[in-house]
């Protein structure tokens, strides 16, 4: 990911916390020198300072056959907003756009022991949807073995990290609060968390 000075974002506990609170994420893997992506929710765990990022595919999904072979890139993004030139002090400046994203790259590996898959499924119930366990926990082992089945989890272990925070750093002060000002007083939730994220420079 190109990250201009201005926009570094490295701080690794803040990137894993970002990962955590945005973490319907997109995989890309390669295919006969092609990518392809699919959007999936992950669970991110940190075990022995190693980060794992997990998740399943449908059995359909083809993506299955290119994960364990090759680099895959997880990109974790989500607060942005279109920022217009009328907020800064000079005329002659042109439109952009401030987000913040992580991208997190790795080899994966296919789940296929059958207590490890279910214990995989189970804590990402847990994390998205805990009111549903005990629902979950009450059903016959023939449908979990069914919904399992029909299901491809991996777990990727992390070894690179990138992140870029573009908040509007390098504007001034002045152009800073009339950027967070405008953009909290919208309508649009994901552009109140760019104006938060603004203020909290």
């Amino acid at each position: 990911m190109y990250v201009p000075k201005h926009f570094q974002f490295e701080d690794y506990k803040e990137q894993v916390a970002f990962m955590k609170q945005y973490s319907f994420a997109t995989i890309v893997s390669i295919k006969d020198d092609r990518p392809i992506a699919t959007q999936l929710p992950f669970e991110i765990n940190e075990q022995a300072n190693k980060l794992f990022l997990t998740s399943h595919f449908a059995i359909a999904n083809e993506q299955t056959n290119y994960i364990e072979a090759n680099t895959s890139l997880v990109i974790f993004s989500e607060p942005h907003a279109y920022i217009s030139p009328i907020h800064y002090d000079k005329a002659e400046s042109v439109p952009t756009w401030d987000y913040i994203a992580v991208h997190a790259y790795g080899t994966a590996k296919i789940i296929t022991e059958e207590e490890a898959k279910l214990n995989a499924l189970e804590q990402m119930i847990r994390t998205y949807d805990n009111d549903y366990l005990t629902q979950w926990q009450g059903l016959s082992d023939r449908f979990k073995k069914g919904m399992m089945r029909g299901i491809v989890a991996f777990e990727l272990e992390v070894t690179t990290i990138q992140g870029q925070k573009k908040i509007s750093q390098n504007k001034t002060a002045s152009e800073r609060e009339r950027i967070a000002a405008y953009l909290e007083n919208g309508d649009n939730q994901v552009e109140k968390s760019i104006a938060e994220s603004i203020r909290n420079l």
